[in-house]
């Protein structure tokens, strides 16, 4: 029985993503499919699965690896005042994505206290930190895979999503750990957990500086860095246990600690690819197996709390929506509310967690689990058919352009809208009544740091100084890498070697005149061909990073669109690779490549989106 329970748990780890790819089951993230499936094979329905001891312990090296991964999502940049970028929302107005996302979780902490007490006074549930741990969590994996199936990661109301959703994990998971730490008689030694957190920080400065070097040195048989993320894991893991706290706040700490650590795409994806591909899956299918909905039936009072803490999951994201409709469009704002609604992640856990303390009930434990599930199959359908792109929701990258002239306004006119957004400041009056019409130009009184922030000019992808002045496109490309744009390209005419060298130490990009007019003279003379395809109108040179998994693990001679297209180089790492048909693409390859206009546009999408 052992045996077949394993071989069962395996199979529909297969099946199921089969199944819903099949039949366009795209609303339903695969988490809660498994958790039904489960349902459904086990005590609650056909009984053909048993929670044997090696399922429980695949499924425990799932929770841990869930959170492990969760770590890893955690966006350190947008998490940064200095990377934290303003932008501008669809209702036109100025959006601090930090900010706000920290004011409605701060309202859905106070809604959930609220609610927790209401159940608590009402006698349906005693425990109040529990309960309001359980309805302010927000889960960061299904909120992730939403957001990135509509492509607005990268945009303010995305951002603010994402923000909130990270509090939503973060910040119940150091509460679960002191809520544990006191009710498991252990409150004395709460201080210890700084210890995890000194062991992190630990970890961190000790393996941050030969970690390139890991990944250098690593071979097929070795995979020196996979080595070292599970040397993390139990580590930290086992750091938590001693000074107890629980093993997922250590494991989750270990996917911060290999987040700033810098991996590389495919560290990354063969890491999640032995998480998701086995290990977690296993959890969720025998979080299922073990939900005994018969005794939930059997049981009115506990039926009654179902959908009470349903409509409650729902009523602690309220907050959230009231937030948002001040920055944003009022469908999109009721949209993103749905989708924090989304908590299973940090529920299963969180149960597991209190009912080894025998602070609730088996049953108690499995009405939590099936109102979690219900909610997280309800909130991205929610989301999916309420919210709707807006123009500026599409838009891929932020461009500042310094300087309107006869240099810039081709430049500006042949970016590509529907990749570009691209915005010029100008102090010149003459030139801004000349160029006004012909793009999106404002007129500043004087091109400074307090003036231009203000305009908004450094809340932005990339920032261009392209005015006629060398010196001042040299302060100005400063000023915007002080102010956090990660993209500097500073034009100038004549630099000099300690110019280029101090830009250089500023990861600063230069445009130089002379280099580029000789460069073209002598790709001109020696390879024509090369320069046609520069100068080239309707055929475009493009260059995308790969991230659609559809496409990695492939040989080039295998895509499907490959005849459409013409690969010039590969980019991995630092290296550069001539393409050839046998060549197999890994996922953070940049290609460059060159293409009819549109039917190249549609390759970069294809590529581009993860």
């Amino acid at each position: 029985m052992s045996q077949l329970s394993l071989f069962l748990v395996v199979l529909l780890a297969l099946v199921i993503p089969i199944f819903m790819a099949r039949f366009n089951v795209n609303n339903v993230p695969t988490a809660v499919a498994e958790i039904i499936v489960g349902i459904i094979m086990g005590v609650s329905g056909f009984n053909l699965i048993s929670n044997t001891q090696n399922l429980s312990f695949l499924s425990n090296l799932g929770v841990i690896l869930l959170m492990f991964l969760s770590g890893m999502e955690i966006d350190f940049e947008l998490l940064s005042r200095k990377n934290n970028q303003k932008g501008r929302s669809h209702s036109g107005k100025m959006v601090d994505p930090l900010k706000t996302a920290a004011f409605a979780f701060a309202g859905i902490v106070i809604m959930s206290a609220i609610l927790a007490y209401i159940l608590k006074i009402c006698g349906l549930f005693s425990e109040f930190a529990l309960a309001a741990i359980i309805f302010m969590t927000v889960a960061l994996g299904v909120v992730i895979a939403t957001l990135k199936e509509k492509d607005i990661l990268g945009r303010p109301i995305g951002q603010t999503i994402l923000l909130t959703a990270v509090m939503g994990e973060v910040i119940p998971l150091l509460l679960l750990t002191i809520y544990a730490s006191v009710n498991g008689g252990n409150a004395e030694r709460l201080w210890l957990i700084i210890l995890l957190f000194a062991a992190a920080i630990f970890l961190l400065w000790r393996f941050h500086q030969p970690y390139n070097w890991f990944v250098k040195v690593t071979k097929a048989t070795t995979q020196l860095d996979i080595r070292l993320a599970f040397f993390l894991i139990f580590a930290l893991v086992t750091v938590a246990e001693t000074v107890g706290a629980e093993n997922i706040l250590g494991a989750f700490l270990a996917g911060m600690v290999m987040k700033l650590l810098e991996p590389s795409e495919a560290t990354k994806e063969k890491l999640t690819s032995i998480g998701y591909g086995f290990f977690i899956p296993i959890f969720f299918i025998m979080t299922g197996v073990k939900l005994n909905l018969r005794s939930v039936f059997n049981h009115p009072e506990a039926l009654m709390l179902l959908p009470i803490l349903i409509i409650f999951l729902f009523l602690a994201k309220l907050p959230v929506v009231a937030v948002y409709m001040r920055k944003f469009d009022k469908r999109n704002a009721f949209a993103g509310t749905f989708l924090t609604a989304t908590t299973i992640t940090i529920v299963l856990p969180t149960l597991e967690v209190a009912r080894r303390l025998k602070v609730i009930s088996s049953v108690q434990s499995d009405v939590f689990i099936l109102a979690a599930v219900i909610v997280c199959i309800v909130s991205p359908i929610i989301f999916n058919s309420s919210f709707k792109l807006s123009p500026e929701d599409r838009i891929k990258q932020r461009v500042t352009m310094i300087g309107a002239n006869t240099f810039t306004m081709p430049v500006i006119h042949d970016l590509h809208d529907k990749w570009y957004s691209v915005k010029v400041f100008t102090s010149d009056k003459d030139n801004y009544n000349v160029f006004k019409s012909r793009a999106d130009l404002s007129l500043v009184d004087e091109l400074n740091q307090d003036n231009l922030d203000k305009a908004g000019a450094f809340a932005v992808d990339i920032f261009v100084a392209a005015l006629h002045n060398d010196k001042l496109n040299y302060r100005l490309g400063l000023m915007a890498k002080k102010a956090g744009v990660k993209r500097v390209i500073v034009r100038l005419s004549q630099p000099d070697a300690k110019t280029i060298h101090d830009l250089h130490e500023e990861d600063i990009e230069i445009f130089n005149f002379t280099n580029v007019r000789a460069a073209l003279m002598r790709a001109l003379i020696e390879s024509p061909a090369v320069y046609q395809v520069i100068t080239d109108t309707k055929n475009v040179l493009y260059s995308v990073v790969v991230r659609n998994r559809a496409y990695t693990g492939q040989r080039l001679m295998d895509w499907d669109f490959v005849n459409k297209m013409t690969v010039s180089r590969i980019r991995r790492g630092n290296e550069w690779l001539l393409p050839h048909g046998s060549t197999v693409i890994e996922p953070g390859d940049e290609i460059i490549f060159s293409g009819e206009f549109r039917t190249a546009d549609k390759i970069r999408q294809i590529l581009g989106e993860k």
